[in-house]
This record gives structure tokens, C-alpha cells and sequence, in this order.
């Protein structure tokens, strides 16, 4: 019996995420069966329970995959010990975002409406939360790791946490997804440039003008 390469291996579960993650992002999960994803991806039963045991690991899988792109910018952003602001950080995972995930170039659907499913369904089930804490405990790291530089660089005060500044960064990149999502005109370029005039220090005015109703 011939032996399947690790090729044929990879483009079948490539197959069965495209399959699953089509279904989810127009269905959600609880309107999406395993016979469903089955059907859906044109291979048996047994041929798709070879790879996943059931639908949270289907889950799991395609918000991991989203979750790839991300580590990537991290790892292209932080090579040869740079020291990048807290606006390149913010940058490079937006970018990410809209550009490697919307849609993403595997399993060919925006993974962040799935994402979103996830954070929700998470709520519900203990073994998604704790796969979403494992994934975002990760990005905020990666966003740490920054603070921890900038710091180091005496670009942040000595009593700053590292750890507090990544999970304020990483909301601002959560807020971009769902401002993506839900607020029609919301654009990668435009959101940066809101982040941008945000973080970016200003010298205070030499004088300052009389408060309202203010008596000299």
C-alpha cells in the first residue's frame, strides 16, 4: 500500500477547515453540524474524523490559523532585538489582520467573523474559554514583549508593568476587529491613524488660554 505523503495529508485537513470555516462564518456554530462539514468539504465520515474528533476542534483549529498570521507579524516585527513603538506594534497586527485574514489565504474566508463566534461561545463552553485564554494570553505576550523593550530602551517608565501595556495594546487591536465587523466605514488606515494621534506625545502649549468663565 502506497504511503500518503505529509503533502496529501495537510491539503485534506486544508480541505475540511475551508469546509468548517465556511459554514461558521455564514451559519455559526450551533447552526453548523459535523454532517454538515462533512457534506460540505465532499469526504467521508470517516476521512474527516481522521483528523478532527468533533466540532471544537474544527473551532479551534480554524482560530488558530488566524492566529498564525499573527505570530508571524510578531516574529517579522521583533527580529534582531528591535525596539519598535507601540504604534508599529499596533501596526503590524492590524495589518495582519486585514491583510492575511480577511480573507485567509488557506481556508479562503474572513477568520475573523469566526473570531468573534469565539469569543461569544467561549462564555458558554469551558473548554473554548480555555482555548481562547491560551490564544489571547498569547498575543497580549507578544504585545508584552514590546512594553518590555520599549521599557528597557527607557521609552516607558521604570514602574510601568509590561504585561498591563500589552492588554491595553491588544484591546485596541480587539476593537479593531470588531469595529471591522460591525462599523461600516471603519478601515484599516483610518483606525491606525486614530491610534496613532492617540499614543503620539505632545509637547504641552507654552500658555495656556483662561478656562471658561475663568476671572483673571
Amino acid at each position: 500500500m502506497p504511503r500518503v505523503s505529509e503533502q496529501y495529508l495537510a491539503s485534506r485537513r486544508a480541505e475540511i477547515l475551508s469546509a468548517a470555516a465556511r459554514l461558521f462564518s455564514a451559519n455559526g456554530f450551533h447552526a453548523t453540524s459535523m454532517a454538515d462539514v462533512i457534506n460540505e468539504s465532499g469526504l467521508s465520515a470517516g476521512a474527516v474524523y481522521r483528523y478532527f474528533r468533533g466540532k471544537d476542534e474544527l473551532i479551534a483549529a480554524v482560530a488558530e490559523e488566524g492566529l498564525t498570521a499573527a505570530d508571524e507579524a510578531f516574529t517579522e516585527l521583533l527580529s534582531e532585538d528591535a525596539v519598535p513603538s507601540p504604534q508599529q506594534a499596533l501596526a503590524a497586527l492590524i495589518r495582519a489582520i486585514n491583510d492575511r485574514m480577511t480573507p485567509h489565504p488557506l481556508i479562503g474566508v474572513d477568520v475573523t467573523r469566526i473570531g468573534v463566534q469565539v469569543w461569544a461561545e467561549a462564555l458558554r463552553s469551558p473548554e473554548l474559554a480555555g482555548r481562547a485564554n491560551e490564544v489571547y494570553r498569547r498575543l497580549r505576550g507578544h504585545f508584552a514583549e514590546v512594553a518590555r523593550r520599549r521599557q528597557a530602551a527607557g521609552y516607558l517608565p521604570a514602574d510601568a508593568v509590561p504585561e498591563q501595556v500589552g492588554a491595553a495594546m491588544l484591546s485596541l487591536a480587539q476593537g479593531f476587529i470588531l469595529q471591522r465587523l460591525l462599523v461600516d466605514d471603519t478601515d484599516a488606515d483610518g483606525y491606525l491613524a486614530g491610534v496613532t494621534a492617540l499614543l503620539s506625545p505632545v509637547s504641552p502649549p507654552l500658555t495656556s488660554a483662561p478656562a471658561p468663565n475663568s476671572r483673571p
